[in-house]
């Protein structure tokens, strides 16, 4: 019986799941048309520089996040100091700040006009920049330093998880066998924490391949720039998509390389409850040195460029506080959440079709549902522009042949196609947060609606449903925050007039201008708190 239903419910999850597979097929058609002139006079110029520096970037950002990481997640888990708690959540909070608004704050305190070379050139009585060496600021490094600050927390999460499940036994018989806290962090716990700093790095790669305003803020020439340069300096779609399927190939090698490192990688272990949790209790030196190195990672991280925005906003209230504020408030929130709806939607319905399928092939759907998240959002941008665009031409040429008025871009005109993006970038989202909550569901209730003679929608509406709202509220918000920050989507793809808090701080910031935009992000990196808070209490729960 379970398989008759799953059979009339399969074609919607596989029309689901190629609709938001859509843009990956259309990019890479889009890349095989030709449009040489453009590609090869990137190809013998600058395609080169584009490519190293994303590859050296993306090394760079994921070093110096491991090594900005580990050691904090081994203090929190492993040890025992003061502030030890209140770090376990505030070392999550960078993640709400976006990484272009810290690039800004710093440039601003470390630049030749700033206040930090200004102090050093009055003390030392320093006359010009032959007079001394100062790093320079808008540099591949300086973007590499902003981008780890911010993207640094996705690896300490998972290695504090990791360390926190290690079994405290095998950390006794690392002491019975003369082992002090270095020697057991260095043989037993970072061996054994090495696929969360797998996931953790490919995590970061990703988001450094996808980053647009930081890189650009420096004048960093990357794939992502070339690909947004191409479309708006030169009009080029096919040698943008071109571009794109190179960094589309970039992040699938990446996501390949770190499922093919860890395919022989098995862990069987006891995971410790809180009570058996083994911790090392710090105290003097060593205590302040570990309070000293996560205040000082927090610090720099988050509570800095946060001060320094709310000094912006406080002194730039007036000119801040007016109608585009508002209006482009209300444009974030509106798209955001109905962008948040259909990708619970579509992940309610796919993992419920999952299910209840016996088939192994109706797992299909959502896995291809999910490849969305791994899309940056400008390659996802000339992924969608190609296809809507299509549908853009044909409808007017229809209405034209039959001599009414051509409707003009009803799909790449219009906030639909910012919406449409977003679900396809964060329906992976929402796709986890309900699979993670149906394997707390136990199947003998699926079996026991089925005796009763629901039928699947009564299934998914009176049993699923009600069991599955955790999940739900998870997803519809993580999805939201995200959609909330999302900048080179909505920049891309936005209509003439339209904009959002994210476009609407990055141009302030392309400006030089970012005290007057300082409110807006403040109302970013607030929104962005929110889920850093649920997460944080699920983990508590959970440990």
């Amino acid at each position: 019986m379970v398989l008759g239903l799953a059979k009339g419910w399969s074609v919607t999850s596989y029309a689901l799941a190629l609709l938001i597979f859509m843009p990956i097929i259309a990019l890479i058609g889009q890349s095989f048309l030709p449009d040489e002139e453009v590609f090869l006079h990137l190809a013998n110029t600058v395609l080169s520089t584009y490519i190293s520096n994303s590859l050296w970037l993306m090394f760079w950002v994921v070093l110096g996040s491991l090594v900005i990481a580990i050691p904090a997640a081994w203090l929190v888990a492993k040890c025992h100091f003061p502030g030890r708690r209140m770090f376990q959540w505030a070392l999550l909070l960078p993640l709400a700040m976006p990484a272009y608004v810290v690039a800004y704050v710093y440039t601003d305190l470390l630049d030749y006009a700033g206040p930090i070379q200004g102090s050093l050139r009055r003390f030392f009585g320093w006359q010009s920049p032959q007079d001394y060496f100062f790093p320079e600021v808008r540099s591949l490094g300086g973007a590499a330093i902003m981008l780890a600050l911010v993207l640094f927390p996705y690896i300490y999460l998972l290695a504090r998880t990791a360390f926190m499940e290690q079994s405290a036994s095998l950390s006794q018989a690392t002491r019975v066998m003369g082992c002090g806290p270095w020697k057991s962090f260095w043989r037993l716990s970072l061996p054994m924490a090495r696929p969360a700093f797998a996931v953790g790095a490919a995590l970061v790669a990703m988001e450094t391949a996808a980053d647009f305003a930081t890189v650009s803020y420096f004048a960093v020439p990357t794939l992502t720039t070339a690909v947004y340069d191409t479309w708006f300096e030169y009009g080029s779609l096919a040698t943008a998509a071109k571009l794109s399927t190179i960094m589309l190939l970039v992040i699938f090698a990446m996501v390949g390389f770190e499922r093919f490192a860890r395919r022989k990688q098995k862990l069987f272990q006891k995971q410790s409850s809180p009570g058996e949790l083994d911790i090392y209790h710090l105290s003097g030196i060593k205590a302040g040195l570990a309070f000293s190195y996560c205040s000082t990672l927090l610090f720099l991280a988050f509570l800095l460029p946060f001060m320094i925005l709310m000094q912006y906003a406080y002194y730039y209230f007036a000119q801040s506080w007016n109608a585009e504020f508002f209006e482009y408030s209300f444009n974030s929130l509106w798209i955001a959440m109905l962008a948040s709806v259909i990708c619970v939607a579509i992940g309610v319905l796919l993992m419920f079709i999952r299910r209840i399928s016996p088939r192994r092939a109706d797992m299909l759907p959502s896995r291809l549902a999910s490849t969305g998240y791994a899309l940056p959002g400008t390659v996802l941008a000339i992924g969608i522009l190609v296809p809507f665009t299509q549908f853009d031409f044909a409808i007017n040429d229809v209405a034209q042949f039959f001599g009414f008025e051509e409707p003009g871009l009803i799909f790449t005109g219009s906030t639909f196609i910012i919406v449409c993006a977003f679900c396809i970038r964060f329906a992976a989202i929402a796709i986890g947060s309900i699979e993670n909550s149906y394997k707390r569901i136990s199947p003998s209730l699926d079996m026991a609606g089925i005796t009763m003679g629901l039928k699947p929608s009564g299934l998914l509406r009176l049993v699923h449903i009600p069991l599955l709202r955790k999940g739900i509220f998870a997803g519809l918000l993580l999805v939201f925050i995200e959609c909330m920050k999302e900048l080179p989507a909505a920049l891309l793809l936005r209509p003439i007039g339209f904009e959002n808090l994210a476009t609407y701080v990055f141009q302030f910031v392309s400006d030089e201008q970012l005290e007057q935009g300082a409110l807006a992000a403040i109302v970013i990196v607030l929104v962005g708190l929110i889920p850093l808070i649920y997460l944080n209490r699920s983990l508590e729960q959970d440990n």
